[in-house]
């Protein structure tokens, strides 16, 4: 059971120290403050994502919650990232790459509102999204350096916009929104997953170790 855990520790611990370097990047930044939308930014769906973001500078949040994320799957060998809490829900590895693809997506909406693109966005189906990846058939050390990556994008991005960017308005999924919003979804989504992850993945994952 644990004969792959040296090796995802090694990987964790590269890309911790990637991570570190992010953050002494972020540190010299000027400062980027994202204020929080309001509710007449976004749909009321997207409440519930808002809402778990703390206040703050949220360009420090994003680099800090991935830290959290890297913690938490660190240690996670590959039968164990294969766990569904139910039949029909997602594997870990899949919650994992649905959080990099719903990420990836998120910053393209941005982008293109941000530039002043008044084209509406599609939406997306996220269960189709995520049987087409097949991620199950990919290393957990791979699906989480790549969500790494993404999350560096998002802060470069985010860091790069001005205050007008920041509030501008466009349409994604035939729903008006904010680049704002976008960057306070980008990181409640995160959390409401890091959540259930907590919750109801991990705790079976370790009853499981104790049976072994």
């Amino acid at each position: 059971m644990y004969e792959d855990l040296p090796q995802l520790i090694k990987s964790g611990q590269r890309m911790a120290k990637s991570f570190f370097n992010l953050k002494e990047l972020i540190i010299t930044m000027s400062q980027s403050i994202i204020s929080r939308p309001d509710s007449s930014e976004y749909a009321p769906y997207y409440g519930k994502y808002i809402d778990l973001v703390p206040d703050g500078d949220l360009i420090k949040i994003l680099s800090a919650q991935f830290n959290l994320t890297l913690a938490l799957l660190r240690g996670i060998t590959e039968a164990q990232s294969l766990t569904r809490y139910e039949t029909g829900k997602w594997s870990l590895k899949e919650v994992i790459g649905h959080l990099t693809d719903t990420e990836r997506i998120m910053c393209y909406r941005a982008l293109r509102i941000a530039r002043a693109d008044e084209t509406p966005i599609a939406g997306f189906e996220q269960d189709d999204y995520v049987l087409a990846a097949q991620f199950d058939t990919r290393p957990l050390t791979e699906i989480v350096s790549e969500f790494q990556t993404v999350r560096h994008a998002t802060i470069a991005l985010f860091h790069g916009f001005d205050e007008n960017a920041i509030g501008r308005r466009g349409t994604a999924n035939n729903l008006s929104i904010t680049v704002r919003a976008l960057a306070y979804i980008i990181a409640g989504h995160e959390r409401h997953h890091v959540n259930v992850l907590q919750t109801k993945y991990l705790p079976l994952i370790l009853n499981k170790a104790k049976e072994l």
